[in-house]
């Protein structure tokens, strides 16, 4: 069971403060059940109540070590783009990935579709509106998560991560601490 002050990934929403765990006193709901009340950390003005053995995926978000770890594994990481003329067989794809909720599989997405991007620019090709989607929504919750497990804002976690790559010690440690302040 999670605690108060914990930051979850729920369902498709991301990442979540559990603000509270409570009972509810609606009519038609056992009074004994308890939920989670939790706050989408980049949604304004929304609260979810979620059945503490609810069947919506939650989970932890990582650690600051596993994040690490990922980020570090990007370097060696082989993605292909995915190609489909198909537009269903393309969502479905995209899904399975973004429906996985795991950090590795939203790296691989995002730099899959990133890299199909770049193809695309080179050959003076359209980037598919499907293709853009799934890469902002992939981008999205792989930068949101890893701003809260860094405690940076979300808008600075790409840089973050070039930073991390390039093995730029000192410079992300000033960008850690100048983030901060």
């Amino acid at each position: 069971m999670y605690k108060v002050g914990d930051h979850v990934i729920y369902g498709g929403v991301g990442v979540c403060l559990v603000s509270d765990i409570t009972t509810c006193d609606i009519a038609g709901i056992d009074k004994d059940d308890l939920y989670y009340v939790l706050k989408p950390v980049y949604q304004d003005s929304c609260t979810i109540y979620a059945q503490t053995n609810e069947k919506v995926f939650m989970r932890a978000v990582v650690s600051k070590e596993e994040a690490d770890r990922l980020i570090d594994l990007i370097p060696s990481m082989q993605v292909e783009a995915y190609h489909s003329h198909v537009t269903n067989e393309l969502e479905q794809h995209y899904k399975k990935s973004i429906n996985s909720h795991e950090l590795l599989e939203l790296i691989e997405l995002t730099m899959s579709t990133y890299a199909k991007k770049q193809e695309a620019l080179e050959l003076k090709k359209k980037f598919g509106a499907v293709d853009e989607r799934f890469m902002k929504q992939a981008e999205d919750l792989l930068f949101s998560e890893l701003a809260v497990v860094y405690g940076i804002p979300k808008e600075s976690v790409h840089a973050y991560i070039d930073k991390r790559i390039n093995g730029e010690a000192q410079e992300l440690q000033e960008v850690q601490e100048e983030l901060g302040k």
